[in-house]
């Protein structure tokens, strides 16, 4: 197989890479990076292009030089993309000092024997050091999933070919000048092992790109845009599954906001919202990491607390509640409190969550029927039909 060929399916794949990621930033916005992506893929056209150009030089050098900056250029477009998918801040002063030291070192590059192991190995090591910062960037991330896994350890072989081209180069041999780079073994095997590497990352990028944009949407369609939290069904999904997973010790908190009928008709409904989403984050920054909240109707909230105990769940309702009767909010327009009631039921050896909540409403409903404002815990099983003085602390 000829270099020439090679090359010629590098420029497809790259091509078809620069347009795929290209489509995937035109229609998600939320597909962050994707266009830094679809520019050095881009870029890696343009660098097939100036190979292909090399070979009709009579002075190689500026085009060589060119080759050189743009496949770099293509890899730092590349890595700016990835880390901007990944949410990490792109490592601008590792890729500024890998630029500055790689423009300070063309003079001397391209001052050595061409196809020299010097040359070779100085020519690589800015591909291997911003290679090797991609993988670095999902490490950073945190993220810890097959696809992120699978990432490092490309970008990390890729990283590693990177340096073994010289090795490969003393193997095989060179061209005796840069015009017959194509006609060489060592061309064919450089080329072969980049398309290889090029669709294999590009791949598992857009693999990563289209788990995370589908969990933004599942994300999207269980949170109740106005209190950021959970909705009913996403706090159901959650909660059930916690539940499944975690074992039987578990406590629920329903809440309710008193009187939130007479916000509204006294403030306005954008006040009423905002008393919500007020509400909503009060709760979260109450509860502990593991604790999944929701709005579960319009101005009913639910916490499940995994691994807690009823005095637990207690003690994080007080807190709530004394916090939120305290608040004020003029911002809002606003310049009164307001007060909430809350049921606390302990998950019992054979309570489903559906069993859960009904208990903890239960609860809430003595709280509301003894004046609002207050915290009542379900101590066994109670209709709510029949609540008694027995039933509540």
């Amino acid at each position: 197989m000829s270099t020439a060929f090679v090359l010629g399916i590098n420029m497809s794949v790259a091509g078809i890479f620069a347009l795929a990621f290209a489509i995937v930033a035109a229609t998600n916005r939320t597909a962050r990076g994707a266009w830094w992506l679809a520019l050095g893929y881009g870029m890696g056209i343009v660098y097939i292009g100036l190979e292909f150009l090399l070979t009709q030089q009579v002075d190689p050098t500026p085009v060589g030089i060119g080759i050189f900056l743009v496949f770099l250029l293509a890899l730092s477009f590349a890595l700016i993309g990835g880390a901007l998918h990944y949410r990490v801040v792109p490592p601008w002063i590792a890729m500024a000092a890998i630029w500055v030291l790689t423009i300070l070192a063309v003079p001397v590059i391209f001052s050595l024997p061409y196809g020299s192991s010097p040359r070779l190995t100085l020519y690589q090591m800015p591909y291997f050091a911003m290679q090797s910062l991609f993988a670095l960037i999902i490490v950073r991330s945190g993220r810890r999933q097959p696809l992120d896994l699978l990432l490092i350890a490309l970008q990390l072989l890729a990283a590693l070919i990177y340096l073994v081209k010289p090795l490969i180069a003393a193997a095989v041999g060179t061209a005796s000048a840069p015009q017959g780079y194509m006609a060489s073994t060592y061309a064919a095997i450089s080329q072969s092992g980049s398309v290889v590497a090029l669709m294999a990352i590009a791949l598992v990028l857009l693999l990563v790109m289209m788990r995370d944009t589908t969990a933004e949407i599942v994300a999207r369609s269980e949170t109740d845009p106005l209190s950021s939290v959970l909705n009913r069904r996403g706090f159901e999904q959650h909660a059930g599954m916690a539940l499944l997973r975690r074992g039987e010790t578990a406590v629920l908190i329903a809440a309710d906001l008193d009187n939130f009928k007479a916000i509204n008709d006294s403030f306005g409904h954008a006040a009423g919202d905002g008393v919500i989403a007020h509400f909503a984050a009060m709760m979260v920054e109450a509860a502990p990491a593991d604790a999944i909240v929701g709005r579960i109707g319009g101005e009913e909230f639910a916490v499940l607390l995994p691994d807690a105990l009823l005095s637990d769940g207690r003690i994080y309702a007080e807190r709530v509640r004394t916090a939120f009767a305290a608040a004020k909010l003029p911002v809002l327009g606003i310049d009164r409190s307001f007060t909430a009631s809350f049921g606390v039921a302990q998950r019992g050896p054979k309570d489903s969550l559906f069993d859960l909540l009904r208990r903890a409403d239960a609860a809430l409903y003595r709280a509301k029927a003894s004046g609002r404002n207050q915290v009542r815990v379900a101590l066994g099983e109670m209709p709510a039909s029949a609540p008694s003085a027995a039933g509540a602390a």
